[in-house]
């Protein structure tokens, strides 16, 4: 179980947000597998102030979502308040995420996502901002982020106090810095130190492929729970894992790919009914290769499924598989989605690690108006 505020997850997992992927069709295909907390697409603030269409496209819940949560991305104090008296008065959003972990060139070379927290005034000013518009509707806000910018620019532990100190609810630590991007593996020695470091639940992130390792990365962090991102792009079956694992039973499923097969087709309803038949089937193409991954599937009609236009089609298409084919165990606990390598450096605003105040800092290039990543 994990508490924050008011707020009970029954199960102690939660959904990280990821551009393109935890729309509202795939966050119910999760949630009808196990319990958790699931986060939508990042959306900005400004875009939610200014009321740009596409950043209030996103702000679309299930119908099954009783909990609605939204990662919200921001540099500016006024601009994160006012989008969170929004989203909790207009929309009924009841949990609030701050994303400062976003390792993406194009952010941090503005001084957003990873690289914000190095200006620890700002942060501050922003996360009490946020929970101070929060507070009326008890809404808990929880933030996201990293190690730091790099290993010798360090700032998960002040960023802890900072969140512990402005009300935060909790804190998402993903177990690598902005350089490592999503290389390497995630340094749960760091998840450690934190909650050694503060009061509040310490959520860990990195390197989440199994039941077993979210098992583990509690035993040897203490966290309070876990994020999953890129170890549930094609196996959504993972929350069902996780629920079981976490109340004690056995955790590993393998499923076949007749069952594979069943919920790619679930997926793939879900999106029609979100997005319309042909753009949701579109969509769907970019999770094909995921859920395919290590089954036998010769490449001619591999490459048929990233082409599929209609539900019809992907019946036909789903047909041709075997469905007796077993899981391929040696996927188990292999990195999934993107990975690439380190950065030789992290792209910062000129002049951005002379101090770490951030106040009188202009960050307006940062405040964009564009969601979903």
């Amino acid at each position: 179980m994990l508490q924050l505020g008011n707020l009970t997850i029954d199960t102690p997992v939660v959904l990280a947000p990821m551009a393109g992927i935890t729309n509202a069709a795939y966050r119910r295909l999760c949630a009808e597998q196990g319990a958790g907390l699931y986060v939508c697409e990042m959306i900005t603030s400004r875009g939610i102030v200014e009321g740009d269409q596409k950043a209030l496209d996103m702000l679309t819940f299930d119908e099954r979502e009783t909990v609605r949560s939204v990662q919200l991305y921001g540099v500016d104090p006024v601009y994160i308040g006012r989008a969170v008296e929004l989203l909790c008065d207009s929309y009924g959003v009841r949990h609030i995420d701050l994303n400062f972990g976003c390792p993406v060139p194009k952010v941090t070379r503005k001084g957003g996502g990873a690289a914000l927290p190095w200006k620890r005034n700002l942060l501050g000013a922003i996360l009490h901002a946020a929970v101070k518009s929060a507070t009326p509707y008890g809404v808990p806000v929880t933030m996201k982020t990293r190690i730091g910018i790099d290993s010798e620019h360090q700032t998960y532990l002040d960023a802890g106090r900072i969140a512990e100190e402005s009300g935060c609810a909790a804190i998402g630590l993903h177990g690598r810095t902005a350089a490592q991007a999503y290389s390497g593996e995630a340094d749960w020695s760091k998840i450690a130190e934190l909650v050694q470091h503060v009061s509040i639940p310490v959520l860990g992130n990195g390197d989440i492929w199994e039941a077993s390792d979210a098992l583990r990365m509690v035993e040897e962090t203490g966290c309070a729970g876990v994020i999953v991102g890129r170890g549930c792009l094609g196996r959504p079956w993972l929350f069902r894992d996780l629920a079981v694992a976490f109340a004690g039973g056995e955790a590993l499923n393998l499923p076949a790919l007749g069952e594979v097969a069943a919920v790619m087709r679930r997926h793939a309803e879900l999106l029609a009914d979100l997005m319309g038949e042909n753009r949701g089937l579109r969509d769907m193409r970019k999770h094909m290769p995921w859920y395919l991954k290590g089954f036998p599937v010769g490449g001619e009609l591999r490459a048929s499924f990233g082409t599929v236009s209609s539900l019809a089609e992907l019946d036909a298409l789903l047909s041709q598989l075997d469905h007796d084919a077993p899981f391929p165990v040696r996927e188990l606990g292999a990195p999934r989605g993107r990975q690439g390598g380190p950065r030789d450096h992290v792209i910062l605003p000129y002049g951005w690690l002379d101090d770490t105040d951030g106040l009188s800092t202009d960050m307006s290039e940062a405040e964009i108006g564009i969601s979903g990543g």
